[in-house]
């Protein structure tokens, strides 16, 4: 008897070839609907599914592999003399390669206008069933999900058979696919009862890049992006030039993202190791870089640039004269891309700026043996809701600058301090272990930089006692940001009213560990 194939797929690339050189290694193939149109069309002989169980496709498609005498055919162990008899006293004939993929849900749901309708009948049943059942049985069936795995199944077909050991490749890869499939169903469904804590959290994500390493050479590393892309993400910029992506390349500039997502006007953020070393804001980019690289211009070697706006002439040219690792904006003029590309390692990269997204979907943390999940911290906050809790209001200026260093101070390592003015950081201290220590920190950097004179001061948590406001007085701080809250927010209040400067209270902390 000859060895049968069945063949039902909705991502027909390639299939067509392949059921051809399955014919041609001696196989009967059988196959349901569009399938078997596409395969009859192009004059390859197939058995319809109702001709192998007697009974027809039911229910609009619903049912029509689920019978025995396909999974059956699917199960069957060929080296148990119980099994074969029982084949042979049902009827049921063996099938010895599988080719299925499923339903298109992932594509069917990543449509802004899906209805729950169009989403559950999208929710392929019959097709992983028989996947499972072939890759259960690897070692007699070969299951192939994947149109890139047809060379390989045709090749050892040519050759005599699968082997085993492409049988059982083929089957981890299955039972990869069905996993990420379910995993996407149960996202869908549990984000559609509004479930925020679901007793099992099922996430899939694909394999995006290879990494040469991790944080060091001796750490092997991959990059995996959301199997439902986020279009602002770093997984979704172009590269244009340069090297490869590294481990610690995609962390600071996903970090760098996260920052330029706070501001509208033209915005350069330039970030090293996770910390923000300059951020700039200006009429045009080419004045917000010149503000970033103001506020560090030693750190900002061999950190990495964002910035909201296309790269111009000027700009290009400024950035030109430093090494940097990376330069992601939304576009760069011919002439921009040409004195960058200049430098062969620097890797230029362009996102949809448009696109970025402040909602709150969670973001998730490894640890030794569990996961961490929490919303972002993405809160619409208004700086009209703050509280003045000193005598002096702080004036117009100073305001402009407690809001810009507000919105950099969140995406600082706590406990953080930013030092800056209403264009640009001036100081930045960050992951001290304790507050005073980043307090003095930022102010350094900014008198270095030539920036502290009418400076402002955020800090991203309240100040557990008055010695860091105490030392901004004392270095010409005349406005301070804080969220309060600590049992000793009046001595903090004292401190400042005694020196005649403002401080603001938000009531929002912003730790980033």
């Amino acid at each position: 008897m000859k060895k049968r194939a069945l063949i039902s797929v909705s991502d027909k690339t390639g299939v067509v070839d392949f059921a051809k050189g399955l014919v041609a290694a001696g196989l009967e193939i059988i196959s349901t609907g569009g399938t078997k149109k596409a395969l009859d069309e192009a004059g390859v002989p197939t058995l319809a599914i109702e001709e192998v169980t007697g009974f027809p496709e039911m229910m609009d498609g619903r049912v029509k592999t689920l019978h025995p005498k396909i999974h059956g055919g699917l199960l069957g162990r060929r080296d148990l003399a119980s099994h074969m008899e029982a084949m042979k006293t049902y009827g049921i004939t063996e099938i010895d390669v599988v080719v299925v993929n499923l339903y298109p849900f992932k594509e069917t749901i990543e449509k802004p206008e899906v209805t729950e309708a169009d989403a559950i009948e999208n929710i392929d049943i019959g097709g992983p069933s028989m996947l499972r059942s072939g890759a259960k049985n690897f070692a007699s069936v070969a299951v192939v999900v994947d149109p890139l795995d047809y060379a390989l199944v045709l090749e050892e077909l040519q050759n005599g058979g699968t082997t085993l050991a492409t049988r059982k490749y083929l089957a981890a890869k299955v039972f990869r696919h069905t996993a990420a499939y379910d995993a996407l169903i149960a996202g869908y469904l549990t984000d559609l009862v509004g479930e925020k804590e679901p007793e099992k959290l099922t996430l899939t994500y694909d394999l995006k890049q290879s990494l040469r390493y991790g944080e060091n050479s001796h750490q092997k590393a991959a990059f995996y992006q959301d199997a439902l892309p986020v279009s602002y993400s770093i997984a979704q910029a172009k590269q244009l030039h340069g090297k490869e992506l590294s481990y610690n390349n995609i962390k600071d500039a996903d970090a760098a993202l996260r920052i330029a997502r706070e501001f509208s006007e033209p915005t350069v953020v330039a970030l090293k190791h996770m910390n923000p070393c300059g951020i700039g804001t200006g009429e045009t980019i080419e004045a917000a870089y010149d503000y970033a690289y103001a506020a560090d211009p030693v750190s900002i070697f061999g950190g990495i640039l964002v910035a909201n706006r296309p790269i111009d002439l000027a700009t290009a040219e400024k950035m030109h004269k430093l090494f940097l690792e990376i330069i992601i904006a939304p576009s760069f003029d011919e002439a921009a891309f040409d004195v960058l590309s200049a430098k062969k390692n620097l890797r230029l990269m362009t996102l949809d700026f448009s696109q970025k997204d402040h909602s709150t979907a969670s973001e998730k943390v490894s640890v030794l043996g569990g996961l961490l999940v929490q919303d972002q911290d993405v809160l619409a906050e208004k700086a009209e809701d703050w509280e003045v809790v000193t005598k002096r209001q702080p004036t117009k200026e100073e305001r402009k600058a407690l809001e810009f260093a507000w919105k950099a101070v969140k995406h600082v390592k706590s406990n953080a301090i930013v030092v800056a003015n209403e264009h640009q950081t001036a100081g930045i201290g960050a992951g001290q272990m304790n507050r005073v220590g980043s307090v003095k920190i930022a102010i350094q950097q900014a008198e270095e930089a030539g920036l502290l004179e009418g400076a402002v001061l955020a800090s991203d948590a309240f100040f557990p006692m008055a010695d860091s406001v105490e030392y901004a007085v004392a270095h010409g701080i005349k406005a301070i940001v804080q969220p309060g809250g600590s049992i000793k927010d009046q001595l903090s209040i004292e401190a400042a009213d005694e020196a005649g400067i403002a401080m603001v209270f938000t009531k929002v902390r912003h730790f980033r560990h």
